[in-house]
């Protein structure tokens, strides 16, 4: 259990934290590939290899997350393909119950996440999560992928919080790497964002795999 006395403020990532990553690994991985190939009607192993390689190129990087970026670089209405598949959107175990908690509990609480604001407005449309929250924070609005040193000064500029009185919690080690090193109070990684993937070991930082581990719910 967290002492909660020492957290003011909590922040959370949305997909693989609060929401399944199944969704997001999913569309990147199968249906994108399959789509992109029936469109330029090439081999599934050539979309699979071409799409591979261009995201991978950018990955961390804002481009990585950015809807608008992927459509014109590969002529595809991303946001309407991956309403395709939005039935797979989910929220992870216990997340409304943990949301609640928090409320009772009085913290501030900020979605702080790296979903564009396209997709991130389509999945609050989907779950609701929202009406729980403080705040929305994207990093495209603060110009730089929470996995930049530049980006967590830049947030705190945007929300009132004391970083050694925070908790984070996120899926990303690259991301709670910066966190750490700008000083957040306390991170936590989640070890199975993805319902559907494995367990992780991780070796770095503290791990959850359900929120009943830091919170009586």
């Amino acid at each position: 259990m967290l002492d909660w006395q020492n957290v003011d403020t909590v922040l959370l990532d949305m997909d693989g934290t609060l929401l399944d990553l199944h969704y997001d690994n999913h569309f990147w991985l199968t249906h994108l590939p399959r789509r992109y190939a029936e469109i330029h009607d090439i081999p599934l192993a050539q979309a699979e290899e071409q799409l591979g390689a261009q995201i991978d190129a950018r990955r961390g990087s804002l481009e990585w997350y950015c809807l608008n970026f992927w459509s014109r670089e590969l002529k595809l209405d991303i946001a309407a393909i991956l309403r395709e598949i939005e039935d797979r959107i989910a929220l992870r175990p216990q997340t409304e119950s943990f949301l609640d908690g928090l409320r009772r509990l009085d913290k501030q609480v900020q979605l702080v996440t790296n979903a564009h604001p396209a997709g991130l407005a389509h999945k609050l449309e989907i779950t609701g999560i929202d009406r729980w929250l403080d705040g929305i924070v994207s990093s495209h609005d603060l110009g730089h992928a929470k996995e930049s040193e530049h980006f967590w000064p830049a947030l705190r500029e945007h929300i009132d919080f004391e970083p050694s009185r925070t908790l984070f919690v996120d899926d990303n080690e690259s991301v709670l790497a910066a966190a750490r090193a700008y000083g957040i109070g306390q991170l936590l990684c989640i070890r199975q964002p993805d319902s559907r993937g494995p367990m992780r070991e991780i070796a770095d930082f503290p791990t959850i795999h359900q929120f009943d581990e830091i919170m009586a719910i």
